[in-house]
């Protein structure tokens, strides 16, 4: 059966009829004008009245398909294939360190054949495309899931712990996580209360940018993650990214307090309330925290449990009572509020709030500027929900507040207990403060 990914309509017909199929050299005959090359995928949205192939200079031209045209099948030409260069040479003694994919722009490369992107995360594809790697660390990957990270759920987070902790009890000295930038953050954040003070460093890693780009920031991404899995002193649930846009120094950012603060630019993901705890410059990693879990700690608590019934909501001027309450009228259990400023929401908000948290709903509250901590006694509102029983996350990410209210939910029925939970640093998400004596400068 065809595939002919992208055509539909008449030109998909013509194809067809010519028996071509996508990575087929053809050649294309427009009104007298004569074309070769490999029959390449299209994007499903793009003009569909155009085909498009790879030239032998190895360019793709788009062709407009109108007038005279025919299609041939060039016979005798096999289609191309991907042959990865030799595995490099095996060096004894290297840390032993599991690649994992979820999806995501860095477990990804271009496929010259059709012109889309294909899953790369075998350890022989990694390596023939980083061979660098190699000196690193001994390397093994597996691709776990392959999914758009907007895409992830709460039993997604639990699926990566679990096969996480299946790999530290295996003995390996680090683990890395190919994940895509967009929801990291959560995840990142997920794994951090899922698998406490773990004892081998676990590393997410992402790019901004494809591997077929000039500007990609895969590779050395992917440099920076394994060697802080397979090397670091530390053993923390942490996000690698480029620090800036050059390549010289890549932040390694503590997993409770990173967000992407930039659509696309490589340095996007930033710590908030506190500065990175390492860095990797030069091929080496600098500790910038004294704070830090250990590796080999024997404190290891793996629980991967999350609840679906947390909700994350902004608070905006107008908001209505009525979607707190149709919410909550949905059977969900927890609530964490991006107020305003020290943690405020409009005063007409307070009586559905006092009337889910009578209910037994937690209600916890962090603020949407990115930098400061809640403080909700300054202003009369703040007493007031105070007062109904709003909980204040000092300076928690909202998005970290709300995964974590995922796994205290999936943990306890108890409001009590959750609340206890939420207010206890398990992981560096409350309370951090600057450290001059501990920091360092790049």
């Amino acid at each position: 059966m065809s595939s002919l990914e992208g055509y539909r309509g008449e030109i998909r017909e013509l194809l067809e009829l010519a028996g071509v199929d996508i990575g087929d050299e053809i050649e294309l005959i427009v009104n007298g004008e004569r074309y070769r090359g490999i029959l390449i995928s299209r994007y499903e949205l793009a003009e569909p009245g155009y085909i498009v192939i790879k030239l032998s200079n190895g360019y793709n031209i788009g062709i407009r398909v109108k007038g005279r045209v025919e299609v041939k099948k060039l016979s005798g030409v096999g289609k191309p294939i991907f042959k990865p260069p030799a595995r490099p040479r095996h060096i004894t003694g290297l840390p032993k360190v599991v690649v994992i994919g979820t999806g995501g722009t860095i477990a990804s490369r271009i496929d010259y054949r059709t012109g889309g992107v294909r899953p790369v995360l075998t350890a022989d594809d990694l390596l023939s495309i980083i061979p660098e790697l190699s000196t690193i660390a001994d390397l093994d990957a597996t691709i776990l899931f392959s999914v758009f990270s907007e895409d992830m759920t709460p039993t997604d987070w639990s699926s990566i712990a679990i096969k996480v902790d299946e790999y530290i009890k295996k003995g390996v000295e680090g683990v890395v996580i190919a994940h895509g930038t967009d929801t990291m953050g959560y995840s990142a954040a997920a794994l951090s209360f899922a698998l406490q003070k773990p004892p081998i460093p676990l590393v997410f890693v992402g790019a901004q940018r494809s591997s077929d780009r000039p500007s990609s920031d895969s590779a050395i991404n992917l440099m920076a993650a394994v060697k802080v899995a397979g090397h670091a002193p530390f053993a923390e649930v942490c996000v690698a990214m480029h620090y800036w846009h050059s390549d010289d120094v890549i932040a390694i950012h503590r997993g409770t307090r990173v967000r992407k603060q930039h659509t696309s630019s490589r340095d996007a993901f930033k710590s908030i309330n506190c500065e990175p705890i390492a860095f990797y410059r030069d091929g080496e990693i600098q500790i910038n925290r004294g704070d830090l879990n250990p590796r080999g700690s024997g404190e290891y608590i793996f629980n991967p449990k999350f609840s679906d019934k947390a909700m994350l909501l902004k608070f905006y001027p107008g908001m209505s009572p009525d979607i707190i309450e149709a919410i909550w009228s949905r059977g969900y259990r927890g609530f964490i509020i991006e107020g305003t400023g020290l943690g405020h929401v409009a005063r007409k908000l307070i009586p559905i709030l006092e009337k889910i948290i009578k209910d037994g709903v937690f209600v916890g509250m962090t603020s949407q500027c990115y930098y400061g901590r809640i403080n909700m006694r300054v202003y009369s509102t703040g007493r007031d929900l105070l007062k109904i029983g709003v909980t204040p996350l000092d300076d928690m990410l909202p998005e970290t507040a709300y995964v974590k209210l995922s796994w205290a939910l999936a943990q306890s029925t108890d409001v009590d207990e959750v609340r206890r939970m939420m207010l206890t640093n398990m992981a560096g998400e409350i309370g951090e403060r600057s450290r001059p004596s501990e920091a360092k400068t790049i």
